[in-house]
């Protein structure tokens, strides 16, 4: 048994992680274990959505979208890809609806999970993305069309 195989076992460990330290804004640490990971499994998805989960935190709406894409070109069903891809693309103006119909479809999920990202990220959109000005921020972009 090789030293590889010694580590597989914790595989999980080092995914979750990574996942932590993104969320806890620690990108060196979360890079070095989804690279870790992807040593012990390079065909595991959640390497390349952590990746993509990165992105997305730091809103480098272009990359996360290519890191879900390549998830979902190998893996047409990979529910948790979509939904990342769904909210990635809704945060850019110019594919929000595309992302919208990502969500809603990801509504329709077996996993209860998913289905509650997707619904949280449709209600944050609503309210915060796609939001109507204020009447004070109304009147600071005339002043500034002006």
């Amino acid at each position: 048994m090789s030293l590889i195989d010694d580590y597989k076992k914790d595989y999980l460990l080092l995914l979750e992680a990574g996942y932590i330290a993104i969320n806890q804004l620690d990108e060196d640490s979360a890079v070095k274990l989804f690279k870790a990971a992807t040593i012990l499994d390079k065909d595991n998805p959640l390497n390349k959505i952590g990746i993509g989960y990165l992105h997305l935190h730091k809103l480098e709406l272009k990359k996360s979208v290519e890191a879900f894409e390549d998830v979902l070109k190998k893996d047409p069903n990979n529910e948790m890809a979509k939904t990342f891809l769904g909210i990635a693309l809704s945060m850019s103006s110019k594919e929000m609806l595309k992302g919208e119909k990502i969500l809603q479809d990801t509504l329709k999920s077996d996993d209860k999970g998913i289905r509650k990202l997707a619904g949280t990220a449709l209600d944050f959109i609503d309210r915060f993305v796609k939001k109507e000005p204020t009447p004070v921020e109304g009147k600071k972009q005339k002043k500034k069309g002006k």
